[in-house]
């Protein structure tokens, strides 16, 4: 039943079902939830008796592990998965999981892969090196700086201050990430539990004022302790090696002790008020460009016998060298392999390297930094005996330099509240959006003006909301929602992407008015990205493509068939989810930016080539989100788009001109598959195209013809 008058409608059994699978999205989306997959049942049969799987802690995703001593019941450990704590992301864009156990000392019970999405062993090697890798940390302890040796080079050895695992050749860049994601997880439970850098919480931490400059010289930077300066004789260094077995083992030293054996300089080079001041301008902006937000820069610069870089040092990789610790916990650095340009009245050095702490490390600017130059001697041939000691220095960065720590900004409001500025500009182009389909008569009135402003909106679409702010809406959103709901986990990770959160609530409110449209045509990076693919194409006079209607009917249930699979699976049989939801090339065109394996890549050009030829190709056939929508825009209430008594009968000129073949012959349209391009409503408004309009004018201009009298009779 429709109203003339509102164009409403009463929804019918397959609106009321699509009703109920939106209420269900918009329940995920407010419930708060994790991004891992362990339950305890599963926990359980992974750490079976003696041990005792304990209740999930309230605070920190980590479940402890128990075991009877007696009458009494003692604590072994906790276990948790690194994608709930230090999610970096991998070549794929996608974060690894690993669970990861560690003792009340800091010491791993083990760690074992989850889940993995690198291209290096799915593709490549397998997954049989990376569970030979993983397997290393077993009895390491956090107190030591875990390093991984080049390549699969067994022959570094561990102590009590130091460990080396083996790397994996050809994977060098994967096991580094998984390092990192271990460590940062790990640690984070360790300051938060197990009192490790007084116990304090690991998200608060402060932040460095990027908008604070204060210019200084070298030497003001010195006096000031922004630049920490360490010059240490061959004598001094003798010194610490009296009285044990690497006493007089260095001749250089014994013979001139009076010459320099390392003269340092350390900077916080990433802090605007010392890295300005001792990079120039280029030098500047080449550091910035190496860092991720939150990410931390070090310089080192030193002369002398003695460099953080020895002889066998590979570029890119952990110095052995230098070692830093916060609250006496290690915290790995990396080099950025940055040949650096100083600015004006800075001295020269023989050596100098900018290393990189991630910003999943933990690493708390306020603190005080602590770092070491460790000296190692050996003694003997066969089975040398190692003798370290170590050189200090401290760094703390005043506090005028910094913000202090928020006390939300572990939780998804901080999130929020840091990406004010990008949300502004997203609520104010879906504003733009949400006036323009409102008042779409006036906006289409002028066609040329039309045509414009929709390709400049398309632009800020690819641009901002795919490239800059990632926001791109993806069939993954439903499955990761329904595996964590089967799970029996809540959904709060959602909100720590306020960007998608915000498109979702926009879509669900465009669903109700005006259908799958709003989104698939205006808001789809990818989609847009079709459409310039499109009009290229015309440009460059590319024969283009309508198939037949019949043809294109058949075509466009493949997208539902897909979404049938995807959906089935995220339900049956999660192992071939992450498989499946690969026939979408969001994630390889946008989010990565085609950074990727050839055969995403070549996956998702082809797609875009054939919108080249066949309109929006990919959108129409074979989107399974589309299809979801589809099914969702079942919720419309209004039919917008305005029509005539003559549209269909006779008049065809609409149907003909939708590229989206969304007309029906009878010239109704499927709101199922129409995209709202708004091309019809320009038809429906012209003078020039639309042809019951072009005869209504012209029946009001015809002039009528005057009788002429003759006789008193009408002639």
């Amino acid at each position: 039943m429709r109203s003339a008058l509102l164009g409403l409608r009463v929804p019918d059994w397959r609106a009321l079902f699509a009703g109920l699978c939106l209420c269900v999205v918009a329940f995920c989306a407010a419930a708060p939830a994790q991004a891992g997959v362990l339950t305890r049942a599963e926990l359980v049969r992974r750490f079976p008796a003696p041990l005792i799987v304990g209740e999930r802690d309230a605070e920190l995703p980590v479940w402890p592990l128990f075991k009877q001593n007696a009458t009494a019941t003692e604590l072994v450990g906790y276990v948790f998965e690194s994608i709930d704590l230090a999610p970096i992301p991998g070549f794929s864009g996608v974060p690894l999981n690993l669970m990861v156990a560690i003792d009340p000392k800091g010491v791993f019970i083990g760690v074992q892969v989850l889940s993995q999405h690198e291209p290096v062993f799915l593709d490549g090697l397998g997954e049989a090196p990376l569970l030979q890798f993983v397997q290393q940390y077993k009895d390491l302890s956090l107190k030591q700086n875990i390093s991984i040796a080049q390549g699969t080079r067994s022959g570094a050895r561990s102590d009590a201050a130091n460990a080396h695992i083996d790397g994996i050749s050809k994977a060098t860049a994967s096991v580094r990430i998984i390092n990192q994601s271990v460590l940062a997880a790990a640690l984070k439970v360790s300051r938060k539990k197990l009192g490790f850098g007084a116990a304090r919480d690991p998200d608060q931490i402060a932040q460095v004022r990027g908008d604070l400059y204060e210019q200084r010289t070298w030497q003001q930077l010195c006096d000031e302790g922004l630049v920490q300066h360490l010059r240490v004789s061959n004598r001094a260094v003798e010194k610490l090696f009296a009285g044990s077995a690497g006493a007089g083992l260095d001749g250089d030293a014994a013979n001139r002790p009076d010459e320099l054996f390392i003269d340092l300089y350390l900077a916080y080079v990433s802090v605007p008020s010392i890295g300005r001041n001792l990079l120039n301008e280029a030098g500047w902006r080449k550091l910035q460009g190496r860092l991720e937000p939150g990410d931390h820069a070090l310089l080192v610069m030193s002369s002398g016998r003695y460099s953080i870089t020895g002889d066998d040092f590979v570029p890119g990789s952990v110095p052995d060298r230098l070692l830093l610790r916060q609250e006496k916990l290690p915290i790995d650095m990396r080099d950025l392999d940055l040949d650096m340009r100083f600015a004006q009245g800075i001295p020269a050095f023989e050596s100098v390297t900018v290393l990189r702490v991630i910003a999943q490390a933990g690493l708390d600017p306020a603190a005080a930094l602590e770092f070491a130059l460790p000296i190692t001697r050996s003694k003997g041939i066969v089975y040398p005996e190692r003798i370290t000691r170590e050189l200090g220095l401290s760094y703390q960065l005043p506090s005028r330099l910094l913000i202090p720590a928020q006390a939300s900004s572990k939780s998804w409001q901080g999130i929020w509240q840091a990406r004010q500025s990008e949300l502004a500009v997203l609520v104010a182009g879906l504003l733009v959006l949400a006036g323009a389909l409102l008042m779409q008569r006036r906006l289409t009135s002028n066609g040329r003006r039309f045509v414009w402003m929709r390709r400049f909106y398309l632009c800020y679409t690819v641009g901002f909301i795919g490239y800059y702010a990632q926001g791109q809406l993806s069939i993954v959103n439903l499955t990761g929602a329904i595996q964590a709901l089967m799970a029996g986990r809540s959904l709060e990770f959602l909100l720590f992407d306020p960007m998608t959160v915000m498109l979702w609530g926009f879509v669900a409110l465009s669903l109700v008015l005006w259908g799958r449209g709003t989104f698939c045509g205006w808001l789809c990076p990818f989609g847009a990205l079709q459409e310039f693919s499109y009009q290229l194409a015309r440009k460059l006079r590319v024969p283009q493509i309508r198939l037949h209607t019949r043809l294109d009917r058949q075509l466009k249930r493949i997208k539902y068939v897909l979404l049938a699979l995807i959906l089935g699976s995220a339900l049956f049989a999660a192992e071939w989810t992450d498989r499946l939801v690969e026939l979408e090339p969001f994630k390889t065109a946008i989010t990565l930016n085609f950074v990727r394996s050839l055969p995403y890549v070549l996956y998702a050009v082809v797609l875009l080539m054939l919108s080249g030829v066949i309109y929006k190709f990919y959108c129409r056939y074979l989107c399974p989100f589309g299809g979801a929508l589809a099914l969702l825009g079942k919720l419309r209430w209004l039919s917008w788009i305005t029509r005539r008594s003559e549209c269909g009968t006779p008049c065809q000129t609409c149907r003909h001109r939708c590229d989206y073949q969304a007309i029906s012959p009878a010239g109704q349209v499927e709101y199922d598959e129409c995209f709202q391009c708004m091309d019809c409503v320009v038809i429906y408004q012209s003078e020039q195209k639309c042809a019951p309009r072009m005869l209504e004018l012209k029946r009001a201009t015809v002039i009528p013809i005057q009788p002429v009298m003759k006789g008193g009779e009408s002639i």
